[in-house]
């Protein structure tokens, strides 16, 4: 009987990416522009948050956004108002990006005119926290609705980035949300994560975020 013969499809995938990561990485070094990746669930309030922050800091740092959906344009719709440079990459199915697909999104954006380059990927807790995009930062937001286990059953989301933005903090009192149990676990995972709980509505704990996002913005610039 011959041997079988197989091909792990997926380790080869990454390992192409892991190329395509340091490309991005080596382009936005060269154009002294910061990339970061934000991830979460759908319905965690990205695009809210995201608005936002370009609300407070868009006299101090040129952005762009590169908007992440299987079909709709509606978040970069929602970025274009604003009067920001926007690419949309529609995956067609796909349920993250990867560093190929942000390459091409960098190639239609006026680099030399940008600080900052906001990347929402896919709502997906999964696929995204796999594929490195080249990113400079990556956050993840997660809403009170969510839960606190979301650790528990997606532990490379949490490995993976620096910081988590809890949001919908005004529905908190409504739901059964131990942060005692979400700091537990996920130092456990990854004891430099920072947890931020915030409200974009009524602006609770935004101005801990825009300070440290200040912070890692000014290292890098």
């Amino acid at each position: 009987m011959t041997e079988l013969e197989y091909i792990d499809l997926k380790e080869c995938i990454l390992a192409e990416n892991e190329g395509d990561a340091q490309e991005v990485r080596d382009l936005l070094k060269e154009k002294k522009v910061f990339l970061w990746n934000i991830m979460s669930s759908p319905g965690s309030g990205k695009t809210t948050f995201i608005i936002d922050i370009i609300q407070r800091l868009g006299e101090q740092y040129r952005f762009g956004v590169i908007e992440a959906d299987i079909e709709s344009t509606v978040d970069a719709e929602k970025m274009q108002a604003l009067g920001v440079p926007t690419v949309q990459l529609r995956t067609g199915g796909g349920c993250h990006l990867d560093a190929a697909m942000v390459m091409e999104a960098l190639k239609k954006m006026p680099l030399d005119a940008l600080d900052i380059i906001i990347v929402e990927n896919v709502g997906n807790l999964v696929c995204p926290a796999e594929f490195d995009v080249g990113a400079t930062l990556a956050t993840m937001l997660l809403s009170i609705p969510e839960g606190d286990d979301k650790c528990i059953k997606y532990p490379l989301m949490f490995t993976v980035t620096k910081a988590v933005i809890v949001t919908k903090m005004d529905v908190a009192p409504y739901f059964d949300f131990n942060f005692e149990a979400l700091e537990h676990n996920t130092r456990r995972l990854n004891d430099d994560l920072r947890i931020f709980p915030v409200c974009v509505k009524n602006g609770e704990g935004m101005e801990a975020v825009v300070n440290w996002l200040t912070d890692q913005f000014s290292s890098y610039l």
